[in-house]
């Protein structure tokens, strides 16, 4: 049964890759994957581990896994919610309208320098969301705005990895207490500015960036008429309120020590609240009022990004709790944790082992990546804030923009630009390649001047 676990999940795996040929929504397989994998240890009566590491029983192992992955999931819908209610009010137009440049290098680096911010703050899906809207107002040639919205990809991606919002794989290491804010900021705030400056600095040289461009969009200036600042005072609201209460989220965790996803859930009830009694019409009848309500809110989140991490998570969990007997072992171990002690073995320098991920996480979703990583190395002898979590969180991040497929900013960049693979992989890999083992370099470089 054992070898039907891990041929369930290869097979998974492989169908979750290949998901754009298939024409199959990679949500389908991880829930198939994660299901199936924890049948088959009930049905072959395989011995799992818990959490600390000894035999358990599986309804306890698997009701500590669901607890672990629900919080994540509610953390992500919280967040989500919050950002479809700014983007509802229009909150993200108090930014980009600010925008009037068309000078390209500058406007190249305006939007790399956004794309950094906003991802830290939102996440690095929504920001890249926010920014192709923009990119097409700004940047009417399409041949032109490709090349912006690969180095938004590649912005937002590097800002996502310092903050414990700003990308999946970051808030699943920050919920499972492998990493704590302050040790992420101060960390990988240096190495994600080195990923983003490198490829921002190389581009603003080339050709595409060159000149001015060719037919800007037309911004028209702040309105004085009473229905325009009324407008604008309800984006501005949201658009503070609801950054507001994601920053809040780390902040009500330092204090309370509580997990993320209470401090979520109060800061979306307060943007909830907020949305209620603001509105950007003076004409605000009911019908008007669910255009801008949380309802209407929760409708447009991605749900089944929420599914696919369930599945994923599940998938995962389950080889991280199946037991084996290991060589040199008295007691029997989880095979997430062998194949760790089996890759040390093999590769003995462990940043070569993370920056390998890096390059993985480019070609595979990074997110079933880190949820392994988290069961193959233990908390005793990798603690919180440890150098392997930071560089985990970095990696996954980063390394995904060298494909536009290797990341969920990426693939969304793709699908509202329909962004050709090949002429990404030709014009714009070699540029995340620099940034990522620029960042990756910096990081361990630092590492050792920052921590002593």
């Amino acid at each position: 049964m054992l070898t039907g676990v891990v041929a369930c999940f290869i097979i998974g795996y492989i169908l979750i890759v290949f998901e754009h040929p298939l024409r199959l929504d990679k949500s389908v397989p991880a829930l198939l994957m994660g299901s199936l994998i924890w049948a088959l240890i009930s049905l072959g009566h395989l011995d799992v581990v818990s959490h600390e590491h000894e035999l358990g029983h599986i309804e306890d192992v698997l009701l500590h896994h669901i607890g672990k992955t629900a919080e994540i999931l509610i953390f992500l819908i919280g967040a989500m919610t919050i950002v479809e209610l700014i983007d509802l009010h229009k909150g993200f137009s108090v930014i980009t309208d600010r925008i009037q440049t068309r000078k390209k290098s500058k406007m190249l680096w305006m939007i790399a320098i956004l794309a950094f911010f906003l991802s830290a703050t939102l996440d690095n899906l929504a920001s890249t969301i926010v920014l192709v809207s923009l990119l097409r107002r700004l940047v009417p040639d399409r041949t032109e705005r490709l090349w912006f919205v690969s180095l938004a990809v590649i912005g937002a991606n590097a800002g996502g990895a310092w903050s414990p919002i700003g990308d999946v794989t970051t808030t699943m290491l920050w919920i499972g207490k492998k990493v704590t804010t302050l040790g992420l900021i101060e960390n990988l705030v240096i190495p994600s500015i080195v990923c983003v400056v490198v490829p921002t600095f190389i581009a603003s040289m080339m050709k595409p960036f060159k000149g001015n461009i060719t037919t800007a969009a037309e911004i028209s200036g702040t309105s004085e008429s009473e229905r325009e600042r009324q407008k604008l005072l309800s984006s501005r609201t949201m658009l503070f309120t609801g950054i507001g209460g994601l920053v809040f989220v780390p902040i009500f965790k330092s204090i309370t020590h509580l997990p993320p996803y209470v401090g979520m859930m109060l800061s979306l009830g307060i943007v909830w609240l907020v949305s209620e009694y603001i509105h950007p019409e003076e004409d605000f009848s009911e019908e008007k009022r669910d255009r801008y309500s949380a309802h209407r809110a929760l409708s447009r989140i991605e749900m089944t990004s929420i599914i696919f991490f369930l599945g994923i998570l599940m998938a995962v969990a389950g080889l991280e709790s199946v037991a084996i007997s290991v060589e040199g072992h008295e007691e029997k171990t989880g095979l997430l944790m062998a194949m760790a002690e089996r890759l040390q073995a093999a590769v003995p320098n462990q940043d070569v082992v993370i920056i390998i991920l890096g390059f993985l996480s480019a070609i595979i979703d990074n997110v079933p990546l880190v949820a392994a990583s988290m069961g193959m190395y233990p908390m005793t002898t990798f603690p919180i804030d440890s150098k392997l979590w930071h560089f985990i969180a970095f990696s996954a991040g980063t390394g995904g923009s060298m494909l536009i497929i290797g990341s969920a900013a990426g693939v969304a960049a793709m699908g509202m630009e329909k962004i050709d693979f090949i002429w990404y992989l030709k014009k714009v890999s070699w540029l995340a390649f620099l940034g990522f083992i620029g960042g990756s370099l910096t990081f361990l470089a630092l590492y050792p001047i920052i921590n002593g």
